[in-house]
């Protein structure tokens, strides 16, 4: 714990609790541990505070002995905390910084009791929900307490805000369920409601042994299309919070999102196989590619649009819209490395953006910044490589920088090589081009008769980017828009209706099922990939 961390702290008691309760979270839930990296200093020791007091008291439900004796266990150590809260002390090695986060922030103790009843009855019995209902209930009580606990820690305090966060914590609780399938349901317990088991004629055992396949595949559409219900609610939260705050909520949304993702991937795998955690050790978990039927194309190319209709459907501000793309970028970025896909084009900026209004423009450059900032080293950890295509003369210093230092630091990746078009315009690219060779045939260089593709393209913002074999446009548009018409000479096109903000690893299947069912000729009459070979030049 640094200085500025523990600055509040009064005792060497004291910071020895908080130390114990970052090396829980660091151990059992590194996914969080990741996530507080973004968060001020000041704040990070009271939000680990309270999810390392969580994640300890869920063990001693959990772990050791028999039923009978972890309830003991349980039923003291929640008497010692509800005594410890009403006094405002602890001598507990671990809850002594839970206590004192919960005195600081005057965090409500029935969100701590409520917490703790709710552990305590799941450890009492194996769970048995009926309805969603009854499932939403629990994941409140387990995580929509936690998150409203430090989300006080965040000094918010509205009640509309409150309820998002206890949202988002469902939402990570369904993660924590998908992810223990396995492990649960060997030990006999099915988190899931019981109502959609009768529903497709399903048995607990069925979801243990991974039998009857395409019933299971339903089951977990079902809970997919809950789980995207709730991340939908609690997505404004982001925008709740002080903007110092807001990296670490949209961290949290954005790992939920990938699980859901992979989820998505996997369907009925995911009761027998499991699910990851995002990352183990706070480093991100690189996924092997999930297999395929058919060719998958070596370089998509999308344009990203739909971000100010999404928002505007939600009678939100239009930055809200901007910042929810970004989070769908990323999760393409990872939606891509699952599916093999080994070149990624986005348009994030297109040379006729400059159009917009100074504000939207101005929100617009702050959330590609500190999105890409936020994001450059789970890209690198992952080994994606980042280029820039586009002009570099206009684009705000801070967003430039941003892009220079990701494309700097990921040079050397080749997983995946992902090329941010931004401040781009095709015909500019192509005119630029043009003026670089008339330029060389000038000074003697080069001979005008010699001039041929290769070094129109080697002239090109973005030299070696390979052809773009699959066009992907959200929101229903059918335009190119001026992006990369070189590259896109022999592409496929797939016109999507999603808006952005909503496209996920389902569509991106969706658009590879599509391109893998078209017969790609090149103006032959064979399919491709064979290309006509260029005459020799002249000598």
């Amino acid at each position: 714990m640094s200085g500025s961390e523990a600055s509040f702290i009064d005792s060497p008691e004291l910071r020895a609790s908080y130390e114990l309760c970052a090396a829980e979270i660091r151990q059992f839930l590194a996914p969080m541990w990741k996530a507080t990296g973004v968060l001020p200093a000041a704040i990070r020791p009271h939000v680990l505070a309270v999810n390392g007091f969580t994640v300890h008291s869920d063990r001693i439900a959990d772990e050791g002995g028999t039923r009978q004796v972890r309830e003991e266990r349980f039923a003291r150590w929640r008497s010692d905390t509800l005594e410890e809260l009403r006094t405002g002390r602890s001598e507990h090695p671990l809850r002594r910084a839970f206590v004192d986060t919960v005195r600081r922030w005057e965090i409500d103790h029935a969100l701590v009791e409520e917490f703790l009843d709710t552990t305590r009855a799941d450890c009492a019995s194996p769970p048995a929900f009926e309805t969603f209902a009854d499932q939403r209930r629990y994941m409140r009580g387990i995580a929509g307490t936690t998150n409203e606990m430090w989300m006080s820690a965040l000094d918010v305090r509205g009640p509309q805000a409150l309820a998002l966060a206890s949202v988002l914590g469902e939402v990570c609780q369904l993660v924590d369920i998908f992810e223990d399938l396995p492990v649960d349901l060997a030990a006999g317990r099915c988190y899931l409601p019981r109502a959609d088991l009768r529903r497709l004629g399903l048995e607990v055992g069925d979801l243990r042994r991974g039998e009857r396949r395409e019933l299971l595949d339903e089951l977990v559409d079902i809970q997919l299309g809950r789980w995207r219900d709730l991340l939908e609610q609690a997505m404004p939260v982001g925008g709740m919070v002080s903007p110092e705050y807001q990296p670490f909520l949209h961290t949290v949304l954005l790992g939920a999102w990938m699980q859901f993702d992979e989820v998505t991937l996997r369907k009925s795998r995911v009761f027998v196989d499991g699910m990851e955690p995002l990352t183990s050790t706070g480093a991100a978990r690189r996924r092997p590619a999930w297999p395929l039927a058919g060719v998958v194309p070596g370089h998509i190319g999308v344009i990203m649009d739909g971000n100010r209709r999404w928002a505007t459907q939600r009678t939100l501000p239009v930055s809200r819209g901007h910042q929810a793309g970004g989070q769908a970028a990323m999760r393409l970025v990872n939606a891509a490395l699952r599916l093999g896909v080994r070149n990624l084009s986005i348009y994030a900026f297109s040379t006729e953006n400059w159009d917009r209004s100074q504000e939207e423009l101005a929100a617009l450059f702050d959330t590609m910044a500190d999105g890409i900032a936020q994001g450059t080293e789970w890209l690198h950890e992952l080994g994606v490589r980042v280029r820039w295509c586009g002009r570099r003369d206009r684009i705000d210093p801070s967003l430039a920088s941003a892009l220079r230092l990701v494309e700097s630091l990921t040079s050397n990746n080749d997983v995946l090589s992902l090329t941010l078009c931004v401040d781009y315009g095709g015909r500019d690219e192509l005119t630029d081009a043009a003026r670089a060779l008339a330029a060389e045939a000038v000074a003697g260089t080069i001979r005008p008769e010699d001039i041929g593709p290769a070094d129109l393209a080697r002239n090109m913002y973005a030299p070696g980017l390979p052809d773009i074999d699959l066009l992907i446009r959200t929101s229903g548009e059918q335009r190119v828009s001026n992006f990369l018409p070189w590259h896109l000479a022999y592409a496929e096109l797939v016109f999507d209706p999603t808006p952005w903000p909503d496209f996920g690893l389902a569509q991106l299947r969706e658009a590879l099922t599509t391109y893998a069912g078209r017969r790609r000729r090149f103006g032959g009459t064979l399919p491709g990939p064979a290309r006509p070979v260029e005459p020799a030049p002249a000598p």
